[in-house]
Parts: C-alpha cells; sequence; structure tokens
C-alpha cells in the first residue's frame, strides 16, 4: 500500500494542498469539539436523500454530502471529482480508482483530531491497529525470514524442573505462560524497568520466562530464580514444603501488581507528573498489565428485609472462589461449575445472629445478601474449594465437577438485562490437584493451540485430548473472553 495515497490524489493534494481534509475530518468526522458536533448534527446528510446513513461521503474538492452508493459516485463522476472522505471512519476514497486509499500525512492529522475529540468529550481512544514505527519497519525489513507456526508447532511448550514440592509453582507458570494477553504483553517487551538491578524484579524473571519460553529450546526450565523472588516478597510461602496452587496464584499476581505500580509511580516521578501518580495506590483505578487482565468488579447487595433498602458495594477481584461442600441451610450439593456460579450468586438470608445495621431504619435488621458481577475481566479464573480445614479436621472434596470448555457469564452478571457486548469464556487452562490434603501433586492442562491440549506434569509434557481435559478433578479453571472490548 502506498505511503501518499493513489496517483489522483497526489495531484488532488498539489493542486489543493490538505487543508480542506484537515477541517472536514475535523468538523464532520471526529467532530472535535462542540460546535462541530452541532454542525455535523445539522448539515452531515445526503444532499440528494436527506438520508442521515451510517456511510456519509464528502467530496473534498466541493461542497457536497453525499450517501454511499449511487448518490456520491453519481456527483464524483459527473463533476468529474476524484476525491471523497468516508465521515464514519475517516477513511479516503478515489473514484478513480474505485477503491479506498491510505495517505500517512491524512492518518497523522486524523488521529491529532481524535485526540482532541476523546479529551473535549471526556472519553479514553478507541481502538487503533497497530502501525509499525520506522524503527520497527527497518527491523523487519533487515531480517526478511520469518517463523511460520505449524499446527503441530511445539514452540511455547517446556517441561518446568521440579525444585522439590514446587510442583504447584510449576503449575501456575504453565497457565500463565499460556494467558494469551500476558504472552502478548511480555513477547512484545512492553515491561519497562527501572530497578537498579533487574535480578530483584519479579517482572523482569517473569518476562525472561517468556522468552525462554518461546526461543526455541525444549530442555527444562528451572524456576529457582522465580521462587527466590517469590520468596522475598511473599514470606509466608518461604520454605521448602508444598504449597496451595491457588495461594501461590494470588500471591504472584499481587507481587506483580505492586512491582507494576512501583514502577509506574517512578516512571512518573521520574517525569515530574504527580497529579497522575496520586492514582496508583487505588486497586480500582490501577492500569497495570494484570488488573487490565485478571481483575473483574464484584458487587455485593445487602437488602433490608424490612424497608427493602439497598446498600451496595463493589470491590475488586482476581478470581472466584466456589464452595463444593453442602450450604448452611441444606440445599444440593453443586454438580458442575454454573451449579457453583448460580449458588455463588444466589440471595442468601442472613439471619437473626448476623443483623446489620440499616441506614433508613436506624436500628438493626435481618437482611439478605447477594452477589453479582459488576464487570467481568478478560481472563476469569475459578478457584474450587476443595481444601476444607476446621478445628476437628483437614480433609479434600474429591467430588467431581463438570466444567464446560465455552460458557456465557451474561446471568451472573448485575445489570444482565442491559448488558451489552458478548460475555462468552473460552477454556484454556486447567490445574489438578491428585492425592489427598496431605500428600499430593499438582498437574495442569493447557491448551497450546486452538485445538490442541498438552498435560504439563512438571518436566513431562505429553499431549491430550479435550475429554481427559473435562474428565479431570479440577481444582482452578482459566477461561478467556472469546470477544475484548476495547476502551
Amino acid at each position: 500500500m502506498a505511503e501518499n495515497g493513489c496517483k489522483h490524489f497526489q495531484v488532488y493534494v498539489k493542486e489543493n494542498s490538505l487543508d480542506t481534509y484537515r477541517i472536514i475530518d475535523a468538523y464532520f468526522s471526529a467532530c472535535i469539539n462542540r460546535d462541530a458536533r452541532e454542525k455535523k448534527a445539522l448539515n452531515c446528510c445526503c444532499f440528494e436523500c436527506g438520508s442521515f446513513g451510517l456511510q456519509i461521503f464528502a467530496c473534498l474538492h466541493c461542497i457536497y454530502f453525499g450517501c454511499r452508493g449511487s448518490h456520491i459516485t453519481s456527483h464524483l463522476r459527473a463533476k468529474k471529482h476524484s476525491i471523497a472522505l468516508e465521515l464514519s471512519h475517516g477513511t479516503l476514497y478515489c473514484n478513480s480508482c474505485r477503491d479506498f486509499i491510505y495517505d500517512s500525512r491524512c492518518r497523522e492529522i486524523a488521529s491529532v483530531n481524535r485526540k482532541l475529540e476523546a479529551k473535549d468529550v471526556q472519553k479514553s481512544l478507541s481502538w487503533t491497529p497497530w502501525i509499525p514505527t520506522p524503527k520497527e519497519t527497518n527491523l523487519m525489513l533487515a531480517n526478511p525470514r520469518r517463523r511460520h507456526v505449524k499446527a503441530n508447532e511445539t514452540l511455547g511448550l517446556r517441561g518446568l524442573i521440579n525444585l522439590g514440592s514446587t510442583c504447584f509453582m510449576n503449575c501456575i507458570v504453565q497457565a500463565l505462560i499460556h494467558t494469551p494477553l500476558l504472552s502478548d504483553y511480555f513477547l512484545s517487551e512492553r515491561h519497562e524497568c527501572n530497578a537498579k538491578s533487574s535480578l530483584k524484579c519479579l517482572v523482569c524473571e517473569v518476562s525472561r520466562l517468556f522468552q525462554e519460553f518461546y526461543s526455541g529450546l525444549r530442555t527444562p526450565l528451572s524456576l529457582h530464580r522465580l521462587l527466590h523472588l517469590i520468596w522475598n516478597h511473599a514470606k509466608h510461602l518461604a520454605g521448602y514444603e508444598q504449597q496451595d496452587a491457588h495461594e501461590f496464584f494470588i500471591a504472584t499476581l499481587d507481587v506483580l501488581h505492586r512491582h507494576c505500580i512501583k514502577a509506574k509511580a517512578e516512571t512518573e516521578n521520574a517525569n515530574k507528573s504527580s497529579s497522575s501518580a496520586q492514582h496508583t495506590n487505588c486497586p480500582t483505578q490501577c492500569n497495570c498489565i494484570i488488573d487490565q487482565i485478571f481483575t473483574g468488579m464484584l458487587q455485593s447487595d445487602v437488602v433490608c428485609q424490612s424497608c427493602k433498602g439497598v446498600s451496595t458495594t463493589i470491590d475488586p477481584f482476581w478470581d472466584i472462589s466456589l464452595d463444593l461442600g453442602e450450604t448452611a441451610h441444606g440445599g444440593a450439593t453443586p454438580k458442575s461449575l454454573i451449579d457453583c456460579l448460580e449458588r455463588y450468586t444466589r440471595a442468601e438470608h442472613l439471619g437473626s445472629s448476623a443483623k446489620i445495621k440499616c441506614s433508613t431504619c436506624k436500628s438493626y435488621q435481618e437482611s439478605t445478601k447477594q452477589f453479582s458481577l459488576r464487570t467481568l475481566p478478560s481472563v476469569a479464573s475459578f478457584h474450587l474449594k476443595r481444601f476444607e480445614h476446621s478445628s476437628l479436621i483437614d480433609k479434600k472434596i474429591s467430588t467431581f465437577i463438570s466444567f464446560p470448555v465455552e460458557f456465557d457469564m451474561t446471568p451472573f452478571m448485575s445489570d444482565k438485562n442491559n448488558a451489552y457486548g458478548d460475555f462468552r469464556y473460552s477454556l484454556y487452562a486447567v490445574v489438578n490437584h491428585v492425592g489427598t490434603i496431605d500428600a499430593g501433586h499438582y498437574t495442569a492442562y493447557v491448551r497450546h493451540h486452538k485445538d490442541t491440549w498438552v498435560k504439563c506434569d512438571d518436566h513431562i509434557i505429553t499431549t491430550a485430548t479435550l475429554k481427559q481435559v473435562l474428565d479431570s478433578e479440577g481444582y482452578l479453571l482459566f477461561y478467556h473472553k472469546n470477544i475484548l472490548e476495547y476502551e
């Protein structure tokens, strides 16, 4: 694709410059201010049929708006004009070439206009496709050889050495490595470390692990550096005894999250932008890669049984822990992930022993409490609570809980009737625990390609069938959103 459009556009620019394009794009495509929005609302309709259709074109040679199809093309042909601007997406059209064209200068103008629009209406920028920088373009030209990924490609698969009851860590690392958005982030080297030594930065170590996994080597890796860093930052996990995989997963996310916040704060302080640095301690406002991928919002509604007043709190979560045993009020034990989620989001009567002080009644009243999902994360992770600890006995619940390959989370949302978007999720990793609560072993199933699953048992990697995955006991389940909405 040419950088400066077609020959007809080059002639147009030579005769008319880019001033007309700049004004039309600012006022009728991007709408950079209130005046522009009013002008578009009043004037941006087809001059032939008066339509305010989705695709209106503006002739860049004269004052004319025409809808897609015969009206704009008839005008361009009759007036012998070549160039028009499609206003919905801000793309250039050449009637002489009968095709949309690309011009780098116009894209720069359009980018500035859309930033002005976003600032004026206080919204985030719309998604834009990746465009290589001159440095990246030169690198690709200098290295023309490409590695083609085949259906049976093993790139990205490596076993992990058990350092002595560290199977819990190996399984979580395998699940994180095969988290698509996380691999995209680290393989594109987005992490910028400000630490004096990268050997002390956990994020740097995770970034190095992604490079190791996708280096093409097949020898098992040792995670001694990662384990040492986790010990330093999560003291409760230090030691050589077997740890809980779920606890390690949450601790790893927490340490990565804290490292990202610290790096961001240091960068902002270096740039003397203290105003934005003030927000970094609030987990609900953090924009680090961990929160972008794993954080959702849980809504808790407490309803007073006397006045029916509702008290709502919203808290961030990284995963959802689901009970498998019998409830205090009886009822059937869950047999599937859907059953667990239905029970989790079901209204619960708190009873007379747990009265709350109602802000409306000004007295303690009985109430009901109900959880629902306010916003969903890109990766939904579910913890099936198989380990029960009590003062009398510790035991493991080995009940088989079925889980789907794909399911829709809409029924569990707070405003499910007005929820906008696609909330279907697909399974991509399962962590299993075999054995007893005192002597057990962790393994993991991960989706390597679309229809290819592998079993990760420390340093041994073997192919697996989908049936084996779905028939497994399941302790931690990882689902990825099928369709991502860009803010």
